[in-house]
């Protein structure tokens, strides 16, 4: 009986969507897994597992209200400090992820985050999946794997400081011209749209070092839902949210 009232309200609120105000970047905090686990009498692999299962359930919703870049944060940087016992079996569910998503057919795939830091076979897997979906039409699905918004700074700098010391300026000629969007050229979503609206899951109130850069003027949204449990009338929700939202970009 609940899911009957839940999936009529879902359509209510989807029917009142404004899809003139849908954003056309999402950026999402997968949050929850371990302790949708533990809520479940599941061990933490069944809950990463469950966790990477709804990402195809998401992606089906924002295709069918247009968004068009959606940005899953899988994997921080400090999620190496994790023992290997719990590392090692979410590398491999987020491998099976995004050979997934590049199987699909309907998604492009882009890493955002060191490919360095990663062991080699989850390197190749995901050099493969962007090579095989990378000239798709459909929605274009960032993996932050390996991912930390400090450390994308960090390399983008590094990145403007290789290039004009291949062209030959000096330090003082950068720092004379340096501007915001020569910084912006070389983050790993260049030229990407930013993020209009971030959603994390699992009741926590931060961003955690996600997408610090591109996010300066995104919606926030979140959700108590653990991410394996979050469902399209969660989503819906969002969207609501977002769209009544008067945004103001800084002013």
């Amino acid at each position: 009986m609940r899911d009957l009232v839940v999936r009529a309200y879902s359509r209510r609120v989807e029917g009142r969507l404004d899809h003139t105000h849908v954003p056309a970047h999402i950026g999402v905090i997968l949050d929850g897994n371990r302790r949708w686990a533990k809520a479940s009498g599941g061990t933490t692999e069944q809950g990463h597992r469950a966790g990477a299962e709804k990402i195809q359930e998401l992606l089906t919703w924002c295709a069918e209200t247009d968004v068009r870049v959606v940005t899953l944060w899988l994997l921080s940087t400090d999620n190496f400090d994790r023992p290997a016992e719990e590392l090692t079996p979410l590398l491999g569910i987020i491998e099976d992820t995004v050979r997934d998503l590049a199987n699909d057919g309907r998604w492009r795939v882009h890493h955002v985050g060191t490919l360095d830091l990663l062991p080699d076979h989850t390197q190749r897997v995901i050099k493969e999946a962007e090579e095989q979906a990378g000239d798709r039409d459909g929605i274009l699905v960032n993996v932050a794997v390996g991912y930390g918004g400090r450390q994308e700074i960090a390399d983008a700098v590094r990145s403007l400081l290789a290039e004009r010391a291949a062209q030959g300026a000096t330090l003082d000629e950068l720092a004379e011209t340096l501007e915001v969007r020569d910084i912006a050229q070389h983050l790993y979503t260049s030229g990407q749209p930013d993020p209009d609206l971030v959603i994390r899951t699992s009741g926590e109130q931060r961003l955690s070092g996600f997408m610090l850069w591109q996010s300066a003027h995104s919606e926030y949204y979140f959700c108590d839902v653990f991410w394996p449990a979050f469902r399209k009338v969660d989503f819906l929700r969002a969207l609501r949210d977002y769209a009544v939202r008067h945004r103001r970009y800084g002013s």
